[in-house]
């Protein structure tokens, strides 16, 4: 049975890519969706002991971004020099935390994280632990299946069907030319959406 082309198929071909979120592109002006995040222009606001929020942008804008980005910028030589050292930054003085917990833990800022390594991670628990505006519960389980569609966790019955026949569509091989390469994709999205009707957050 003949193949379809790699750069037919329509799965995701950029690494970092978030599809189908609704999000807009965050340039002035442009009405792409929103898919690829970068850091925010004004950096961590003042005051905030956490990351800033991403902007989002189409893959036209984040690829603008990501060709005018430089580490180093606003850094003497001096500093460029200094970041560059293989232990660079290994130096520094840490503290002991009580062992009765009643230590405080360092503020955000006092991390230095160029990789967002710890801010990803701390965004996505953040994400996890919000409950939804209309006070449903929502187990695990719910929001694992939510992430599989796609889905805000705040999203009505209706909008979880919707999402449902869109990612049908998109995935059974019907729609693809007889190729069957998306059929794991689709069974999750079928599992995913048979978990979710029935929960009480979409009963």
């Amino acid at each position: 049975m003949a193949r379809t082309p790699p750069h037919d198929r329509p799965n995701t071909r950029f690494h970092g890519r978030v599809a189908g979120t609704g999000r807009v592109c965050a340039e002035p002006g442009c009405d792409q969706p929103g898919e690829f995040r970068a850091p925010p222009l004004e950096g961590t606001p003042p005051g905030r002991d956490g990351p800033a929020e991403y902007r989002w942008l189409c893959l036209d804008h984040v690829r603008a971004f990501n060709s005018r980005y430089n580490f180093f910028n606003g850094m003497s030589p001096d500093e460029i020099h200094e970041a560059q050292r293989p232990y660079a930054g290994w130096e520094r003085e840490t503290r002991a935390f009580a062992a009765n917990g009643a230590d405080r833990p360092p503020r955000w800022a006092d991390f230095s994280d160029p990789l967002d390594a710890i801010g990803a991670r701390f965004r996505e628990r953040v994400a996890s632990e919000r409950q939804r505006q209309d006070g449903k519960p929502l187990s695990g389980a719910d929001r694992r299946a939510l992430n599989v569609l796609g889905l805000d966790q705040d999203t009505d019955r209706r909008g979880l069907r919707q999402r449902y026949s869109e990612l049908v569509r998109k995935f059974h091989p019907d729609r693809n030319g007889g190729d069957r390469s998306m059929e794991k994709a689709l069974q999750e999205v079928i599992a995913a959406y048979q978990h979710l009707k029935s929960a009480p957050a979409f009963a």
